[in-house]
């Protein structure tokens, strides 16, 4: 079992990688709470050491020399007083070369790492992050994707300066997978010595807004943007996560009638839609066609006849389905069709349309089965 010293264990990629890693691996974890003799303690057992601990934003500049340089450095020492060859992966940042407090202290906690690679012999990994996004980063801190999906799922403003600024960003599941992959010795490095993630994407300001926007409004409309892209799909993810705890749970419209109720529950500008219904004993929905639109019917609960005829024809086919033992109908186009509840209790179907319902060409012709 390979023991790995992580630190700055309770930040946003050191939990990410603590609930990622395996069994294969004993952590020691060090945060800001912890002393330097703990830290001494963890370096003579560490195997590998992951130094993601750092400063971004103190309330007081001269921090970011503490937290990057200092710390890093007094790191370092105690690796060599040990005199044991322990790699060293340091994760950093895109604005080492940045003149700013901040790029300065990383620049500065990077030159150790080197000299330290140097004078043991030790493996050393640098990676120069861009911005990371996902799941457990703290908002109004250092990442503008983390603040916006707080403050969007509040319902609190936002501030763009220049909607045209386009970020480079890189989603915490790759950053992770890297780390790992740099465990194994599998580690993603370019000429120049420094390591990266190889997956990142590009944005703007305005972009990532009217995303973050979009999925809250589609709590309301249902319709979900497009998901064919990764950027989206963990931009989502990310999304989800910062919800207010009490605010998980939405309501759908419920349409009833002597019938039962309909409800849509997901839309899709391409996939379509799915809604479901429950119908009670005796009742028969539908009785129509379509020219394109196609459909796929699902009962889940109870016991119905779903009915069809070539709209051109006399011959009705029937299928029996059951909640008991799924059973999915295609539902072709040209034939009218219908489900009846021919059980004792309520029936529950889910069905799916290839396209979103639109009232001003709703492709649905009346005609008994």
């Amino acid at each position: 079992m390979k023991t790995v010293l992580i630190t700055g264990a309770n930040g946003f990629i050191g939990k990410n990688l603590i609930a990622t890693l395996d069994d294969e691996f004993e952590i020691l974890r060090y945060t800001k709470e912890n002393t330097i003799e703990e830290l001494r303690e963890f370096a003579q057992k560490a195997d590998f050491v992951l130094h993601l601990a750092g400063v971004n934003r103190p309330l007081d500049i001269v921090e970011f020399e503490r937290g990057n340089k200092e710390l890093t450095e007094l790191l370092l020492d105690i690796l060599k007083e040990n005199a044991r060859v322990v790699p060293v992966l340091m994760t950093s940042s895109i604005q080492v070369d940045l003149d700013n407090p901040y790029g300065k202290s990383k620049k500065s906690a990077e030159d150790a790492v080197l000299k330290y690679g140097k004078e043991t012999g030790a493996t050393v990994y640098i990676y120069h992050l861009p911005n990371v996004f996902g799941k457990w980063c703290r908002p109004n801190y250092n990442s503008v994707i983390a603040t916006w999906c707080y403050n969007i799922s509040r319902e609190l403003p936002i501030q763009i300066n220049n909607p045209q600024t386009e970020l480079n960003l890189v989603y915490i599941d790759d950053v992770i997978q890297e780390l790992i992959n740099a465990l194994s010795g599998r580690e993603s490095r370019a000429t120049d010595g420094f390591c990266f993630v190889q997956r990142t994407f590009r944005a703007t300001l305005q972009q990532i807004a009217d995303t973050l926007n979009d999925f809250k409004e589609s709590r309301v409309s249902l319709v979900l943007p497009s998901f064919e892209r990764d950027f989206e799909r963990f931009l989502y993810a990310s999304y989800l996560s910062y919800l207010p705890e009490n605010e998980f749970a939405y309501e759908l419209e419920m349409k009833r009638d002597n019938r039962g109720w309909l409800a849509e529950f997901i839309k899709s500008e391409s996939l379509g839609q799915i809604f479901l219904s429950r119908t009670k004993p005796g009742i028969t929905r539908g009785n129509h066609w379509h020219h394109t639109k196609v459909e796929k019917f699902l009962v889940i609960e109870g016991e119905a006849i779903i009915k069809f005829r070539q709209i051109n024809g006399n011959a009705v086919l029937e299928y029996a389905v059951t909640g008991e033992k799924l059973k999915v109908l295609d539902i072709p186009t040209g034939f009218t069709h219908s489900i009846t509840n021919v059980g004792n209790s309520d029936v529950i179907t889910l069905f799916w349309a290839d396209e979103m319902f639109n009232s001003a060409k709703p492709d649905t012709y009346f005609l008994e089965v």
